[in-house]
């Protein structure tokens, strides 16, 4: 079993900081918050950029925080999107203790505080705030929130209403923390899952501080091939997306998708940049790998496979997604 080892600090300026320092000074593309989508705009010409993207950090959870950003800086990643949530690799409950030391190992690879995962749906919990205000004095930018479900004891309409006012209230917590929160349209009976429900719901905010992290993966196996007409629909509602993949199987004597790396399931790459490309969708992408690697898929603090076999799957997916990318362009 590989374990999780002790947190330490960054003991100084490594070379690898320096070059990629270096790298990031001469790019002017970085990814931008705000987007002609998020202001409800298409682009009349197919937008060309570069994707700025971010692991994931629940495959990380067998690392530390130095070893964990060192990892994704050798990989090539552009940052993390670090898990913020029970179970994750900064408790809520220790933000104002633990957050600092990850972004003080984050800056020490040239890393830009930018992403993290939440479980947080509303500005009701003293935690909540807490997490959000520790993020926003420490640099980060965006945040995925956690699920909603529908209850059964309202309509699936007056839910959307009660939603639509507690997002409103965080919306306005966002805002004044200069953070921008980010719902994940996710598989299952959630809110959000079927796509079709959440700009009618996001449309009650102000489409600032407050949108959607658009999941391929989950659209997919709730839109099958109508996943492009939920795109268009949510398009200017999008500020953070999560890449992944999938493929349909049997388990269990049941028909369930199983998780792939990227380009062995049923996402057509390809098609899903030339649209957001279309449609100037330009914002930070989180990369996810929920398929077999020893443990790491579940966000496990002990792994039964060696680093370097993670690794270099990780780094395939990364591969193919930024080459995938650049063939749209």
């Amino acid at each position: 079993m590989i374990k999780k080892t002790e947190q330490h600090k960054n003991p100084g300026v490594h070379r690898r900081e320096f070059l990629k320092k270096s790298t990031l000074a001469g790019s002017a593309l970085i990814i931008a918050p705000l987007t002609i989508a998020n202001e409800g705009i298409y682009s009349t010409q197919p937008t060309k950029y570069e994707l700025d993207v971010f692991i994931f950090s629940k495959h990380l959870q067998f690392l530390n925080y130095q070893d964990m950003c060192e990892a994704a800086a050798e990989m090539g990643f552009d940052g993390l999107d670090l898990t913020v949530r029970p179970k994750g690799h900064v408790l809520p409950e220790r933000v104002s203790e633990d957050l600092p030391r990850a972004v003080e190992a984050m800056r020490a690879m040239s890393f830009s505080p930018t992403l993290m995962t939440t479980n947080i749906t509303n500005a009701d919990k003293t935690v909540n705030i807490e997490v959000l205000k520790a993020a926003s004095t420490n640099g980060f930018t965006h945040y995925r929130t956690g699920w909603l479900d529908y209850p059964e004891n309202r309509s699936i309409p007056e839910s959307i209403e009660v939603y639509a006012e507690q997002f409103r209230k965080l919306e306005s917590v966002n805002k004044e923390l200069s953070l921008i929160g980010c719902y994940q349209n996710h598989s299952g009976n959630h809110v959000g899952a079927p796509i079709w429900d959440l700009p009618h719901l996001l449309s009650k905010t102000n489409n600032t501080h407050l949108g959607c992290q658009y999941d391929i993966r989950h659209a997919v196996v709730e839109g099958g091939r109508s996943w492009e007409l939920g795109l268009r629909n949510i398009a200017s509602h999008i500020k953070t997306i999560a890449i992944k993949d999938f493929k349909w199987g049997i388990v269990n004597g049941k028909r369930k998708p199983i998780n792939t790396p990227l380009g062995k399931g049923m996402v057509d790459f390809k098609r899903y940049f030339s649209l957001l490309r279309k449609y100037g969708v330009q914002v930070p992408v989180s990369l996810h790998f929920e398929y077999g690697l020893g443990g790491a898929e579940h966000g496990n603090s002990e792994i039964t496979i060696e680093p370097k076999k993670v690794f270099e799957q990780m780094k395939n997916d990364l591969s193919f997604l930024r080459n995938t990318w650049k063939e749209v362009q």
